[in-house]
């Protein structure tokens, strides 16, 4: 289970884009002294709020949460990076005596921290990059992510095509080294005893709040919230830009869309980007523990932990 005997325990809460994590997580955090650490990309961000659906101030403040507004839109975040910084919170949270859990909905994070992924460390090739920036531009996102897939299919198969600097990244690793960038990620023994609960909802009814999430962000002041980011200027063609939301309204205040056409985009891309999450966490996974979502969720997934914690002898 990890690389001790006695290793220290970790929640973690996942599930897909609007099944209702943060609520379930932030009740059973409070119940069970816990803090709790985003597994989101997203959140990593400042003043990227309404868009990234980050838990409000009220949210926050009744449980301790960490990896939350840590950097700026400009300054994108390494796989490397998250999980360094995750551990370090991690550990910080245990040497308190209190119960720490990984909540998000990032399949790629989650797994690096549960099973203790040794991620390449490959300096970062400006020239190498600029050449395959410059193929990208020539060939579009999907030429090049079709290119990474006939190199290492499983990397592809991992990256969403829209993601053109996750693509680039594992280009550069396999032509510096030579070898697979899916075949670089080693594990090690896993750092901790890990019960992994998941939400789930029917897809109908899970796509339903995706469209009212939508609306309430539209209502909240998204249009306002990406053109401020533009006038404080942060590219457009910034990955954190790129994001599910952003890059939709960016087109919209750029003219090259409707708004009614910003909108209809949004609800596709993030209906595409729920069914990519189902490829990370998959029901016949025999590690997580499945819940149905929605207001018994909470004491559900609490006793789930108090009866976890009781078996592997945990005390803080």
């Amino acid at each position: 289970m990890c690389a001790e005997d006695h290793c220290p325990p970790l929640v973690v809460i996942l599930g897909p884009t609007a099944v209702g994590k943060t609520e379930t997580a932030i009740q059973v955090a409070e119940s069970l002294d816990g803090e709790i650490v985003s597994a989101d990309s997203r959140l990593l961000y400042r003043s990227m709020d309404i868009g990234t659906a980050k838990p409000k101030a009220e949210e926050l403040a009744r449980v301790p949460h960490h990896l939350i507004d840590v950097t700026g839109p400009n300054e994108v975040w390494s796989l490397a990076v998250y999980q360094r910084r995750a551990y370090r919170a991690i550990s910080e949270i245990h040497a308190r005596g209190r119960l720490p859990f990984l909540v998000g909905g990032t399949g790629q994070y989650i797994r690096a921290v549960v099973e203790g992924w040794t991620i390449p460390a490959v300096k970062s090739d400006p020239r190498l990059r600029e050449v395959l920036e410059d193929w990208a531009e020539e060939l579009g996102p999907h030429g090049l992510h079709e290119r990474l897939a006939i190199l290492d299919p499983q990397a592809a198969a991992n990256i969403d095509f829209r993601n053109l600097r996750r693509t680039v990244r594992a280009l550069e690793v396999i032509l510096r080294t030579g070898r697979r960038f899916s075949a670089q990620r080693r594990r090690q023994p896993r750092p901790f005893c890990t019960l992994q609960i998941g939400l789930i909802r029917p897809r109908a009814e899970l796509y339903a709040r995706v469209d009212a999430r939508i609306r309430a962000m539209l209502e909240e002041g998204l249009i306002g919230e990406v053109t401020h980011l533009l006038e404080q200027g942060y590219s457009s063609d910034l990955p954190t830009l790129s994001a599910i939301g952003y890059r939709e309204i960016v087109g919209y205040l750029e003219g090259e869309i409707s708004l009614d056409e910003a909108v209809a985009l949004i609800k596709r891309h993030t209906r595409q980007f729920i069914r990519r999450q189902a490829n990370w966490f998959k029901p016949e996974d025999p590690d997580i523990h499945w819940i149905q979502a929605g207001p018994q969720a909470a004491p559900i997934v609490e006793g789930k932990v108090r009866e976890w914690l009781e078996e592997i002898g945990w005390k803080s």
